[in-house]
């Protein structure tokens, strides 16, 4: 764990799940200029305060410490400060970050697809690296923001591009920017309510091309955030014509299912097979059951999960497992998710179960994979792109 110093005290942050090969740091320069900016300008936080999209809970723990999260608050719930948020590893890092620095602290934790706070006093915003996240978070947010609303945007300067500053003006108000202080810099946007913001064009839907197996030519949704959220990515294009043909798997897993392509796929290739869709994005999962719906039917049968990795599912209970790992946490590049989502599916799979991956090549998967199962296969493979599966012995 690692301090940040704060206004209203030191907070000790650390990212979920804990890994002891990366010690990434559970905040940046972005969250604690948006802390000093608050409290330096005095803001009152003794209103409805919101943090739209933080990471690890570095700006909900530290504003937990001000009179934010105070027990009396005006809502009948008590609660002041309100954290909306994507991810579940993300929630589960706030949860953790704030029994470990403010236990008593009265917060309230939503994901992207709850219902937002009718009123915002106070709005703090972590751009996202989703444009299309952000978009949509803004639109739903805004029917809350009143004239006073304090609307204050953090980021590293890497992150804020001039489409970034466009959406904040079109969707709030007037926006400008601060000065860059350690690589960060903040976005200051002033509410007009009553300006036409437009529609939110999300979720989006489009149709698949042809010559990838059972999913040609059908239609997909996505919700904001999800990987490749207008068109089929190079890897599951190349993932979805080397898929297991054979039938017989009873309990199919898509893990990492972004808008569920693979994991559809595969329950109409095997109609009699139960499939279960998890991803720790709240986003991505509402996606891939609005794809499965849209093609297997609303009596098809599968599950749908937020979760970490494959941590919640029975032990010895999955026949095949699908999985197409991010190599990203955030900025950095990291097989933390990779490392956690192969050793949950081995604990997953029954003997004899497998588990097929698709991954850049340059990624060596091969070498963790035979380490943990023991061996694996190379099913298909091109310049870019490599199709691996591991058998559970």
């Amino acid at each position: 764990m690692e301090m940040l110093k704060t206004a209203w005290g030191e907070v000790e942050l650390a990212r979920y799940p804990a890994d002891a090969r990366e010690q990434l740091r559970a905040w940046d320069a972005a969250d604690a200029y948006a802390l000093t900016h608050l409290a330096e300008t005095g803001v009152d936080l003794g209103g409805r305060v919101v943090v739209l999209g933080d990471r690890w809970g570095a700006l909900t723990t530290a504003l937990a410490l001000s009179s934010a999260a105070r027990p009396g608050a005006a809502e009948p719930s008590g609660h002041r400060l309100t954290q909306v948020c994507d991810s579940f590893l993300g929630q589960q890092a706030t949860r953790a970050n704030l029994r470990q620095n403010a236990p008593d602290a009265r917060v309230r934790l939503l994901s992207t697809r709850d219902t937002p706070p009718e009123r915002v006093d106070v709005l703090v915003v972590r751009v996202p690296k989703s444009l299309a996240l952000l978009e949509d978070q803004l639109h739903r947010i805004a029917p809350a923001l009143h004239r006073d609303t304090l609307v204050v945007g953090a980021g590293m300067v890497a992150e804020i591009h001039t489409s970034t500053l466009r959406l904040f003006e079109r969707i709030v108000g007037p926006t400008r920017t601060s000065l860059a202080v350690r690589k960060a810099r903040l976005i200051l946007s002033t509410p007009a309510p009553g300006t036409a913001r437009g529609r939110n064009p999300w979720p989006l839907t489009y149709t698949l091309p042809d010559g990838i197996g059972a999913m040609s030519g059908r239609g997909v949704t996505n919700h904001a955030g999800v990987f490749c959220a207008d068109r089929l990515d190079i890897g599951t294009r190349f993932l979805l014509q080397h898929l297991p043909q054979r039938q017989g798997h009873d309990r199919v897993v898509d893990l990492g299912c972004g808008n569920g392509i693979v994991g559809t796929a595969a329950a109409l290739a095997n109609p009699d097979s139960d499939v279960l869709f998890v991803d720790e994005s709240h986003q991505a999962v509402a996606s891939a059951e609005a794809t499965f719906r849209e093609n297997a039917g609303a009596a098809a049968k599968a599950e749908f999960l937020v979760g970490d990795a494959l941590t919640a599912v029975p032990a010895q209970s999955a026949d095949l497992v699908l999985n197409n790992p991010p190599f990203h946490s955030h900025r950095a590049t990291s097989d933390a998710t990779a490392r956690r989502m192969f050793g949950t599916a081995r604990a997953a799979l029954r003997p004899g179960g497998e588990l097929w991956v698709i991954g850049n090549r340059h990624l060596g998967y091969h070498l963790r994979l035979r380490r943990l199962f023991g061996g694996c296969d190379v099913i298909a493979s091109d310049p870019k792109f490599v199709v691996l599966r591991a058998v559970r012995r």
